[in-house]
């Protein structure tokens, strides 16, 4: 693996067709390994369309989904003698922990971790998923935004973490809006079915 830090590919269409923009970019050591220091090259994706129709139509400015791809690199680089298989479990539990963490510094509370399950991405390579809930109170509307958290980690072209949150109930009805745009109408199902489709076409 190099030891130049490079962002993953993502599908960038379909993530601007969807309305998703990229509200964060960074380049920084994730964690460490007792020979290299992990670097995520990581792009943060956050849903402005249905953020702007929930302040359009209620006031409320809030980031209600979020997607994030992350390729690591090492630095130095691993030894000859230490394949991907051997670091993978660990890049699965820190990257899993980092995300429960990143979770409850957005001010979620009551972060837990949920089942697995294992998918392949477009390209074919296998992925584990966890699943993670969690709860944000909205003071400004006397309501509560729950969400589900999907977290895909895997060995393709390099290591790659993809993940995201969306909430487990249509927006409008957290809102308390009888008649919404369709934006603010989406199931969970809807926002599951498109996390997983963006998680499984990181490359």
């Amino acid at each position: 693996m190099s030891d130049d830090a490079s962002f993953p590919a993502v599908p960038e269409t379909r993530l601007r067709d969807g309305g998703w923009e990229v509200t964060d970019e960074n380049v920084e050591t994730v964690f460490e390994l007792p020979t290299a220091k992990v670097v995520g090259a990581t792009r943060l994706y956050g849903d402005s369309r249905t953020r702007e129709a929930a302040r359009e139509s209620a006031g409320v400015d809030q980031q209600w989904r979020f997607f994030f791809a992350t390729a690591l690199t090492f630095r130095p680089p691993l030894a000859p003698g230490i394949g991907p298989a051997m670091i993978l479990p660990t890049v699965r539990s820190e990257a899993n922990s980092s995300f429960a963490d990143q979770l409850r510094n957005r001010g979620f509370v009551d972060v837990e971790r949920g089942r697995r399950e294992r998918v392949r991405t477009d390209s074919g390579d296998r992925v584990r998923l966890r699943t993670y809930t969690a709860s944000l109170s909205l003071d400004e509307i006397s309501a509560t935004l729950s969400i589900t958290g999907w977290v895909g980690v895997w060995h393709g072209d390099g290591f790659r973490i993809a993940a995201g949150a969306y909430p487990d109930r249509p927006v409008a009805e957290i809102l308390g809006l009888a008649d919404a745009p369709t934006e603010l109408e989406r199931t969970p199902q809807d926002y599951q079915d498109e996390l997983l489709d963006l998680i499984r076409a990181v490359e």
